[in-house]
């Protein structure tokens, strides 16, 4: 009998990849559950999931399942054969990833995939909140002709200088296409990067980033040590009329203390994709016209999406295959060696 595969969310660009990668060596099942409690109890003799070792995990697929909270993970280690995680995304803050290091489920995801999306989106954003397009757009469509557009209150992208926290893969393309205005790229990660261009200007604090940046764009992923680091004491060491904008996570930022900078005009607009309540938005943020306001769609291209379902199921096939997925996430690459198949 194969191995089996389950995938907990549909393939939408790679159905025939999907088949000749999986051919001989898996078994690909589906989704068939209605609720988390009968997801966990269908790992067991005679259950649909009977002998799944490996799971591929799109995002969408919590609205059945739930988070992959502890609870879960430690069911899924004690009534099943799951061994291997493939999240198809970058993000994985969804799966609690230190219950999976303590039951020896390794986790995966697709770093990259969706950089050129997400920082395409970023780079939207920015401008759209610099120039006021979207409030323009939006005037137009409901048949005033420019009376709510401001010239005088807009702003050239050249010439400015955009602080981007956190030069990964996303942050970096994204200061590329900034940088081509141009604009002063500064940047902090929690370490200077290596081989980057001469004029990504590294700096020593997040607060050192704020005090430069007439534009701060969140590029970090989330997680204790990031939930909330932008609070405050960071949005006011942002210059008066700054723009901040997040393709990151939601709760990166404190959601109160940017509200109250849009209220008084510290902040002159922010370019969301992302919010800590997912998929609610805080009202409040819908009566200010400036800000531009995306549902979470910024890494969503057919050309991402494609890239994204073949990266995880390559990890689900390596797997399979030899026992280790390739990109496992940064806290489990210690662990490669200790999981089995």
């Amino acid at each position: 009998m194969l191995p089996r595969v389950l995938l907990c969310g549909e393939i939408e660009c790679v159905q025939d990849e999907l088949k000749e990668m999986f051919h001989g060596i898996a078994e690909v099942i589906h989704l068939v559950s209605k609720s988390r409690s009968h997801f966990l109890s269908s790992f067991g003799p005679g259950g649909p999931y009977e002998g799944t070792v490996a799971l591929y995990r799109l995002t969408g697929s919590s609205k059945v399942i739930g988070k992959f909270d502890a609870p879960l993970i430690y069911a899924l280690a004690d009534t099943s054969q799951v061994r291997w995680i493939a999240q198809s995304s970058s993000g994985y803050d969804a799966i609690d990833v230190q219950a999976c290091k303590e039951r020896g489920i390794m986790v995966s995801n697709t770093p990259g995939a969706n950089e050129d999306a997400t920082a395409t989106a970023t780079l939207y954003l920015m401008l759209s909140c610099l120039r006021h397009f979207s409030m323009a757009e939006r005037s137009l469509r409901s048949g005033i002709w420019r009376t709510l557009f401001n010239p005088a209150q807009t702003h050239d992208v050249t010439g400015r200088t955009l602080g981007i926290f956190g030069l990964g893969r996303i942050g970096l393309r994204f200061a590329h296409l900034a940088h081509a205005f141009p604009m002063r790229i500064v940047y902090f990660s929690r370490r200077k990067a290596e081989s980057v261009p001469d004029w990504c200007e590294y700096v020593s604090s997040v607060e050192e980033l704020c005090k430069q940046a007439d534009v701060l764009s969140i590029h970090v992923s989330l997680s204790q040590s990031t939930a909330g680091m932008i609070g405050e004491k960071e949005i006011r060491t942002l210059r008066r009329g700054s723009v901040l904008l997040n393709t990151s996570r939601g709760r990166i930022v404190d959601q109160e203390a940017m509200i109250r900078a849009l209220e008084d005009g510290h902040l002159s607009s922010v370019g969301l994709d992302v919010y800590p309540d997912e998929p609610h938005v805080d009202p409040r943020l819908l009566t200010f016209p400036r800000c531009v306001l995306l549902p979470h769609v910024g890494g969503e291209s057919a050309e991402s999406n494609r890239t994204r379902e073949l990266q995880a199921l390559g990890n689900l096939r390596a797997f399979v295959l030899g026992g280790v997925g390739e990109d496992v996430v940064p806290e489990l690459k210690t662990e490669i060696g200790n999981s089995t198949t």
